[in-house]
């Protein structure tokens, strides 16, 4: 697991062009590059509502062949975690993933 997953929790911030997002995106880029180091294989972490399809369209999103999905289902049965390991290049990769996410309905990112 990427060290950097650990120090920080993303909150689902839309990319609609804003001074708030651009400094987000900005500063999280900044994080990346000081505690990862790229290229890697990166992990990522989902939580969606285990009723919808959200969990496939998260899925959908990371065609790499590297990636790996491993799921757990919340004790009720409500909720499901995804965690993704895939190969990224560089932290624009890493944004760019989260930026997909976060369009998908639902979905919470950590």
């Amino acid at each position: 697991m990427s060290k950097f997953n650990n120090d920080i929790h993303l909150q689902d911030l839309p990319d609609n062009g804003g001074n708030n997002s651009t400094e987000f995106y900005d500063n999280f880029r900044a994080k990346l590059n000081s505690v990862e180091q790229f290229p890697s294989i990166y992990t990522f972490k989902f939580i969606v509502n285990a009723k919808n399809n959200a969990e496939d369209n998260v899925k959908q999103l990371f065609t790499h062949d590297s990636t790996k999905f491993s799921e757990k289902e919340s004790s009720g049965g409500k909720y499901k975690s995804i965690t993704v390991e895939t190969f990224v290049n560089n932290a624009e990769d890493v944004i760019d993933y989260y930026k997909k996410v976060s369009k998908i309905e639902s979905v919470i990112m950590l």
